[in-house]
């Protein structure tokens, strides 16, 4: 078998840099690739407005769409092994866990792939995807260089067997409630949860719908087989729309300002009352959309160890938290 440097003398690859290139790959895929063009164009992010000889804008957009349904196919595909017997909404929930951009973003930041990508540093300076749109990227050049089983081996061998626990990040629960109410006191704006449905399911299960007013604007509903299920459900989504929607954040906050124009009209009072100004409070800072749920995963607390806690005795702990107030 080759090594490194024997590999890439038998190839004579014509520039120093594609050489780098290669070997570079090698440490973050564990292979080397068959069509490098791939690859470059999995790394090369849309602000450098390159084009190829046809005058079509030659950037990693594509392979990121393709990457994305390859992700999906082969993350599914791994958990409904794993997860022997478990329900559908939790396999839903343990993909989503492990594909969602922040996941992939940290794990591209740890492989050295967000240090790979060429784009305009300038334009690209507040794109918090960057990293996990290359990764999505890459997944397809692997999968159109080398098929299905490769990203499947990819997955499984350099991902979940030594950068993510797939078990910690299954039964990790993140409070979205706690996240939404710590936003709203932070800001000092009127939150409400309203119960807009109660009934019960074919197997006589109650089912609850509840939906989320934040001053006065609507936010998401959420549905589940608890209240506070179908809170949490609520609050995710809600979260979601605060950082991918500005104006829903301009027309909350414009709404806290009529609210609060309407507290601070005067009121007629007797002549003889003695009244002291109020000292102002300053308003708090609107953290930045992008930051609502950038805590959500941390990669030092799901990655694999064979020296922690056996499976096991995670999903035990696990359950009896999850269980404990019900």
């Amino acid at each position: 078998m080759l090594n490194n440097s024997n590999f890439l003398d038998k190839i004579r690859l014509p520039f120093r840099k594609e050489k780098e290139l290669y070997s570079s790959l090698y440490q973050v895929l564990g292979f080397y690739p068959r069509n490098i063009d791939l690859y470059k164009q999995a790394l090369m992010h849309k602000s450098v407005k390159k084009r190829n000889e046809k005058g079509r804008p030659l950037n990693n957009e594509r392979l990121e769409f393709l990457g994305d349904a390859i992700l999906d196919a082969v993350v599914g595909d791994i958990v409904f092994r794993h997860f022997e017997g478990k329900r559908e909404g939790f396999l839903t929930n343990a993909r989503s866990k492990l594909v969602q951009r922040e996941t992939l973003g940290k794990l591209a930041k740890e492989m050295g792939i967000t240090d790979m990508i060429v784009r305009n540093s300038q334009a690209t300076s507040h794109n918090s995807y960057l990293g996990g749109n290359a990764f999505e990227a890459l997944v397809g050049a692997i999968y159109l260089d080398r098929g299905y089983c490769a990203c499947m081996k990819f997955m499984e061998k350099r991902i979940l067997k030594q950068l993510i626990n797939i078990d910690k990040v299954a039964y990790k629960e993140v409070n979205f409630k706690s996240k939404l109410l710590e936003w709203s006191q932070k800001n000092r704006v009127n939150l409400e949860f309203r119960q807009l449905e109660q009934s019960v399911d074919e197997h006589n299960s109650p089912v609850f719908v509840y939906q989320i007013f934040l001053e006065g604007v609507e936010g998401c509903s959420g549905k589940g087989y608890s209240k506070k299920e179908s809170q949490q459900h609520a609050c995710k989504e809600t979260l979601q729309r605060l950082r991918r929607e500005p104006q829903f954040i301009d027309a909350i906050f414009s709404a806290k300002t009529n609210r609060t124009k309407m507290e601070e009209e005067p009121v007629s009072v007797p002549e003889d009352f003695e009244s002291k100004p109020i000292e102002e409070q300053p308003v708090a800072d609107v953290p930045a959309p992008a930051a609502l749920l950038a805590d959500e995963f941390s990669l030092d607390d799901i990655t694999a160890n064979p020296r922690e806690k056996t499976r096991e005795e995670i999903i035990a702990e696990a359950e009896a938290a999850a269980f404990a107030k019900a």
